[in-house]
């Protein structure tokens, strides 16, 4: 089973991949669009759904770190419906809280310069989540 990993912000998008037997997450790459322009982001991430042939998506769930829902929890929820209703393919919420914390502190730890944490931050953001998610398998 192959899977896209996903990570939700208010204007990018940053997108992995698994292998095909569902075991290891690589990065790919950061969708950029308008504030929230879901739109565009969703004809790009259909793109990339079709061209890797994934069967299922694993997007971050931005809960609050109390466990509650929130605007950007919904926010997830209503690109959750647009995903499925367009490509047919059932999308899993994995909750994401501090994934980009702990992005940040590798990228800290590795002597990434900031200018390049911002350009990967998503993208390794949704390559943890979507590793995350298939280590519980």
């Amino acid at each position: 089973m192959k899977y896209l990993g996903l990570d939700l912000g208010n204007r990018t998008c940053g997108v992995a991949v698994s292998d095909s037997m569902g075991m290891i997450a690589t990065s790919l790459y950061t969708i950029r669009f308008f504030e929230k322009d879901l739109d565009t982001c969703l004809n790009e991430v259909e793109k990339v759904a079709k061209e890797k042939q994934v069967d299922k998506i694993v997007m971050g769930y931005p809960l609050n770190m109390n466990g509650t829902v929130g605007d950007q929890a919904h926010y997830v929820e209503s690109f959750k419906k647009m995903l499925e209703e367009r490509l047919n393919i059932e999308v899993i919420l994995y909750d994401e809280r501090l994934t980009t914390v702990e992005v940040q502190k590798i990228m800290i730890s590795a002597d990434v310069s900031r200018n390049k944490r911002k350009q990967k931050v998503d993208t390794l953001a949704a390559t943890l989540i979507l590793q995350s998610y298939l280590d519980t398998l």
